[in-house]
């Protein structure tokens, strides 16, 4: 058994996750880890698949055939564990540049981000645009915490971090 991350995008429609783990299972694979989304109209998925090497040509196969279906895939390796993982809800005012800015300050630091998932929205009671988002983050040290705090409070005052319990 082999292990693929498969990327599937398709525009939205009831029934799709169902015809997707139908051809999974039945050619034989393992739904192991996934994230699926309809952003805008569009069904957008990531999913962790082990599979029997030799079914994998017949799964793409099937996958192609659902309508309007598009998807990309590759073999992956298992990684090794950090030593500590952390999650925080951020929220800031929106503004272009705010995912380079958070990167580059995660990753200045040799910080993993484990899992990203944002949000635009507007404040209800002041209309202001804001951007939420959700970070897992995989440490290498624990020491890296205090500073990815700082560096991260850094990007302005409007900026909010709760952290998640795990």
């Amino acid at each position: 058994m082999l292990r693929y991350l498969i990327t599937l995008q398709a525009p939205d429609r009831k029934g799709l996750v169902e015809q997707i783990a139908h051809a999974v299972s039945r050619h034989g694979g393992n739904w192991l880890d996934s994230e699926l989304r309809h952003i805008d109209g569009v069904f957008a998925a990531i999913l962790l698949l082990e599979m029997p090497s030799l079914r994998m040509d017949e799964l793409i196969e099937a996958l192609e055939c659902i309508d309007s279906l598009s998807l990309t895939y590759s073999k992956t390796a298992i990684s090794l564990k950090p030593i500590k993982r952390l999650s925080y809800n951020l929220v800031a005012y929106d503004r272009p540049g705010l995912v380079l800015d958070i990167s580059n300050k995660i990753n200045a630091l040799g910080i993993n981000i484990e899992q990203f998932s944002s949000q635009y929205e507007t404040a209800g009671h002041t209309g202001i645009a804001l951007f939420r988002a959700t970070i897992g983050l995989g440490l290498t040290d624990p020491a890296q915490e205090d500073k990815l705090l700082q560096s991260l409070y850094d990007l302005g005052d409007d900026l909010v971090l709760d952290r998640l319990s795990r």
